[in-house]
């Protein structure tokens, strides 16, 4: 029997032996050029124009020492609390001034006093706490509770008002706002002693200082 014939021949052998059947001459295929240490120059191109660059990305860091930013409050006074203002006005200064290192100043155009950090206030919520204990004596609350925020850090203060509990009409809101309070103030002191809070009343809002556990007792208690 015949050896089986390979299916695919190679091409230069089968181009050789039509040459010679034919007397054709082929000239063999031109080399590549290659370098002094034997690697071919048209490869290491190609590798060339597809190698990758490694370039090292430096992100920005922040630098020891850099500037804060200065920050900015401005607290609106209501009318009714510019005579308490006014005879607190040294404490006050005193308290943020000196103990938080931040500057204050009224703003008699607007109505406002206003706050701003200095270069030796390393505590970032200093600027926060003095806002919050500003806005918590402009709400009517004593300078003393007030002063409590500066200290402790578990304080808020809540804001509702009756109508949102219940809806009163006519002489019965009067009415109900004489309960909450009592008699010279009695019903207010035993809420207030009891939950470890302090209530004020103002017109038909009732504004809560303490944490946030108290506020809620004394929120159903009231």
């Amino acid at each position: 029997m015949e050896a089986s014939k390979p299916l695919v021949e190679d091409n230069e052998a089968t181009k050789l032996e039509e040459a010679k059947d034919t007397d054709m001459h082929v000239e063999p295929l031109a080399e590549e050029p290659e370098d002094k240490e034997g690697n071919n120059i048209a490869n290491t191109r190609k590798l060339m124009e597809f190698e990758t660059l490694n370039q090292t990305i430096e992100f920005e860091k922040a630098k020891v020492g850099a500037k804060k930013k200065t920050e900015f409050r401005r607290i609106p006074v209501p009318l009714h609390r510019y005579t308490p203002l006014r005879s607190n006005w040294e404490t006050i200064l005193k308290t943020l001034v000196k103990h938080m290192g931040l500057l204050v100043r009224m703003n008699t155009k607007r109505r406002a006093v206003e706050i701003k950090t200095t270069k030796e206030v390393k505590d970032s919520g200093a600027i926060q706490k003095g806002a919050d204990f500003l806005k918590a004596f402009m709400l009517g609350f004593e300078l003393q509770d007030a002063v409590a925020i500066l200290r402790l850090e578990d304080l808020h203060i809540q804001t509702f008002e009756i109508k949102d509990v219940k809806t009163l009409k006519n002489d019965h809101l009067p009415r109900c706002i004489g309960r909450i309070c009592g008699e010279k103030g009695k019903t207010k002191n035993a809420i207030e002693n009891a939950t470890r809070t302090r209530i004020v009343v103002a017109d038909t809002r009732i504004h809560i200082l303490g944490s946030f556990s108290n506020i809620q007792y004394a929120k159903s208690a009231v």
